[in-house]
């Protein structure tokens, strides 16, 4: 190394020492932006010479100005590569900017530079595929483009379960991914039919008494009704008197852990997170097998999840109780945000909801079931299927709140091609990205993106899968659930969780918002998942009277 060089890494370490000594002090709220005045003078570079290395050093005033102003250095790039978006702070790279809002920033590094650019976040070179049309050439180089190791590997760290390595648990992946088939065919029926139940029951415990209005935060009601009912349907009740409560301090726990969920997926040390750390110890310890055997009518996909960890004698029971946690978090931590959205605007808009609520009225009317808390609703999934209205508001909401970014990991130096003989040449261990939130407020794409259109999945009466780009049929137009290999299992389940909530709420109260102000979305999860709204919202609801 040269003499330059160790200076500039001496530097480099004692700024990093210096940042990990401020975070430790800093709260959540602070977070790391602060810290970026001590990083301007060292940026990382990518050399086309490195051999796939990155290097670091000191830039000339020349390359700080094309920094500064955003403008690729292509003398750094391969033959190939896409123009690289580098940023001139150290590791971060352009991190600060596209937390702030991912959005804008991809679209306008699209309008520089085109369809394909790759940018340096977070020591990650990350390569964006801009095109919708270009998305199934990433999705189905499914074995050059990885992505379950990169999910694998986060997941044990944010949730503190061993990485499922082959070498120490083999095929255990392999066999927990075969358990999926009991959130599909007739499982799916059944497990659904159970959610149907516990949200009936829960909404009769929670609302029965409500014969006038009742006030109470959206989001904090969508949470409390899908977290309890989404728990008991998975893992059984608590037959303890207090049960109610039991899952309250559960639920209670899993939001607090969630609020820290963005910075454990960004490679944030636990440590640094206040008592992150104890709260998962303790919703971990919630599901030690001690705890999980006294709960009643669990579900099947859990039942067999539990057969398959004991079958591997290295897997602790800690880590076999974290696995249940992390499976919780999959099957809520999405699910209660988009609930919430599905179900503010439709109470935004009344003639969304006026449609929705004729059509659940004309399906009760037509199969001869009664509304109202004490009587049990039966739907069939193709009922549930054939609520094109429900399904296009729900798909609606989904569309303007979903902000997942679907990840692959380039497993070797590796050309990818594309559509118009195009190639993109990668290097092992670059990260290709898709942003369908691009796709989704496109306005070749859709109309007026920005504005809620229930019907805007219903053409003729009957659902809409026709949608076009400069005059061309898409494959992938809505894609709040991933794609390909790395496509959410557990969507249908969470679709007619949703579907089921909406439905006994607007068969059995009469729902109005109660504050009259904007909720916007909280960009601070962008490219995971569902956004969560910025502010909760007041609504009010009492019992429909039975008369039509």
């Amino acid at each position: 190394m040269s003499q330059q060089g160790a200076q500039v890494t001496k530097k480099a370490s004692g700024i990093l020492a210096c940042i990990k000594s401020s975070m430790a002090s800093m709260t959540r709220e602070e977070g790391i932006i602060p810290m970026c005045s001590v990083l301007c003078k060292y940026v990382v570079v990518r050399r086309g010479d490195s051999g796939g290395q990155d290097s670091r050093r000191d830039l000339t005033e020349d390359e700080l100005e094309v920094e500064a102003g955003n403008i690729p250095t292509s003398h750094y790039r391969k033959t190939g590569e896409p123009p690289l978006i580098n940023g001139w702070i150290p590791y971060l790279g352009k991190a600060l900017i596209f937390r702030k809002d991912a959005f804008k920033f991809l679209l306008d590094q699209q309008k520089k530079l085109g369809d394909i650019f790759t940018v340096h976040i977070a020591g990650r070179y990350i390569t964006f595929i801009m095109d919708p049309f270009q998305y199934v050439y990433v999705i189905r180089n499914s074995k050059q483009l990885e992505f379950h190791e990169f999910a694998n590997k986060m997941a044990s760290k944010t949730f503190d379960y061993p990485a499922l390595s082959k070498g120490k648990f083999p095929d255990l992946k392999e066999n927990l991914h075969r358990i999926y088939q009991y959130l599909q065919g007739k499982p799916l029926d059944i497990i659904s039919d159970h959610m149907m139940k516990n949200l009936q029951d829960i909404f009769e415990w929670k609302c029965s008494q409500a014969t006038d209005w009742e006030t109470e935060k959206m989001y904090k009601f969508c949470c409390s009704v899908m977290f309890e009912a989404s728990f008991v349907t998975l893992y059984g009740r608590v037959p303890a008197a207090d049960g109610h409560k039991v899952i309250s301090e559960i639920r209670d726990k899993f939001i607090k852990f969630d609020a820290s969920f963005p910075y454990l997926a960004a490679n944030i040390p636990i440590e640094l997170l206040g008592a992150t750390k104890k709260v998962r110890k303790e919703l971990i310890h919630h599901f030690l097998l001690q705890n999980m055997t006294k709960w009643l009518g669990g579900s099947k996909v859990v039942q067999a999840r539990q057969d398959i960890f004991e079958k591997y004698e290295l897997l602790g029971d800690y880590d076999k109780a974290a696995h249940h946690f992390a499976f919780l978090w999959a099957s809520v931590g999405n699910t209660i945000p988009a609930t919430f959205w599905a179900m503010y605007y439709l109470l935004r808009h009344p003639e969304a909801l006026a449609a929705v609520r004729n059509e659940i009225d004309h399906l009760l009317q037509s199969t001869g079931q009664k509304r109202g808390p004490t009587y049990n609703i039966h739907l069939t999934r193709e009922q549930l299927d054939n609520l094109v209205y429900l399904e296009s508001a729900l798909n609606e909401s989904l569309r303007m709140c979903s902000s997942s970014m679907n990840i692959r990991i380039s497993q070797e130096d590796f050309v990818l091609k594309l559509e118009g003989n195009q190639e993109v040449v990668l290097r092992k261990g670059d990260w290709i990205a898709l942003y369908p939130q691009i796709l989704h407020m496109d306005p070749e794409v859709y109309e007026d993106p920005k504005e809620y259109k229930f019907d805007r999945y219903i053409e003729n009466g009957k659902k809409k899968t026709t949608f076009y780009k400069a005059g061309r049929k898409l494959k992938y137009f809505l894609m709040p659930f991933g794609s390909g290999i790395s496509m959410c299992p557990g969507r249908f389940l969470a679709m007619n969780e949703m579907k089921m909530f909406l439905f006994i709420l607007l068969s059995h109260f009469d729902v109005e918002l109660a504050e009259n102000k904007a909720v916007r979305l909280d960009n601070s999860r962008m490219g995971l998942g569902i956004l969560l709204p910025d502010v909760d919202i007041a609504f009010r609801y009492k019992l429909r009277s039975l008369r039509n």
